[in-house]
């Protein structure tokens, strides 16, 4: 009975467990995920995902919410694998300063607090992840335009790909909608220097809540190649950098906002 009722998904922290052996299969190696590798897995629930980490990573550390659920994990995997089973929110976790992967089927009201956590600072040491996230926000995060303001600020540093679909039947209990598999990749080197990002930030609050007008002229505009009264969503990561080193380098007075 105590193993049914730790398989039983609780709907507070939106569980719905993989049963497809094949996705995890496929998470592990868009992970890029090898002997040599720490892995960090957010969500592990009834460890679909952690037995095929164990098989390829050089350590892995499970992370659970669920008490029952993280009793069993231990049960299962530590001092049987090279793994920890860390129970509690994910998201308080301070991140690893050692080079480490990410490879999750990720609790869909978790997703923008965990690739926050991942992604905003360029200066952690991930690696690579791939994430089954909610399809729409799978397709969200990965496209270049319209652009978020999310997404371009990270987009100097890192690489998102929507890789496929994952019907809604590879869960249990299965969601409302289908998951998507999402891989994200450091980029080598980056398209902006770690020390700009303060900056670069700054220009794009100031971008999209004020408009490109508080930032270029029409006139300026025209001149960088872009339209004359271009949307903020409309423009993709190169034109933004192309406004923000076209400022940087003194073509124009008007203030941009800074961090405080």
């Amino acid at each position: 009975m105590a193993e049914r009722r730790a398989r039983r998904a609780q709907p507070a922290w939106s569980q719905h467990f993989l049963r497809d052996s094949a996705v995890a299969a496929e998470l592990v190696r868009l992970g890029g995920v090898s002997r040599g590798d720490l892995v960090i897995e957010v969500g592990a629930g009834d460890g679909a995902i952690t037995a095929e980490l164990v098989r390829r990573a050089g350590y892995v550390v499970a992370n659970e919410i669920d008490p029952a659920l993280a009793r069993r994990l231990r049960g299962r995997f530590e001092g049987r694998a090279p793994a920890a089973v860390v129970e509690g929110d994910a998201l308080r976790q301070r991140l690893p300063r050692l080079p480490f992967r990410v490879v999750s089927n990720v609790p869909f009201a978790e997703t923008t607090g965990l690739l926050r956590l991942l992604l905003d600072d360029p200066r952690s040491s991930l690696e690579q992840a791939a994430l089954l996230l909610q399809w729409e926000v799978a397709r969200k995060r990965a496209r270049e335009r319209p652009s978020t303001l999310l997404g371009l600020s990270w987009a100097p540093w890192w690489e998102l790909t929507l890789v496929r679909r994952v019907p809604a039947t590879a869960f249990s209990p299965p969601p409302s909608v289908d998951g998507g598999i999402l891989v994200v990749h450091r980029r080598t080197p980056p398209l902006l220097a770690r020390a700009e990002a303060s900056r670069y930030r700054a220009l794009l609050r100031t971008g999209f809540s004020r408009g490109m007008r508080s930032l270029v002229t029409p006139r300026q505009a025209r001149r960088l190649g872009l339209a004359p009264r271009p949307a903020p969503t409309a423009l993709g990561i190169e034109e933004w950098l192309t406004v923000y080193r076209f400022l940087r380098g003194g073509g124009s007075e008007q203030p941009v906002e800074q961090d405080p």
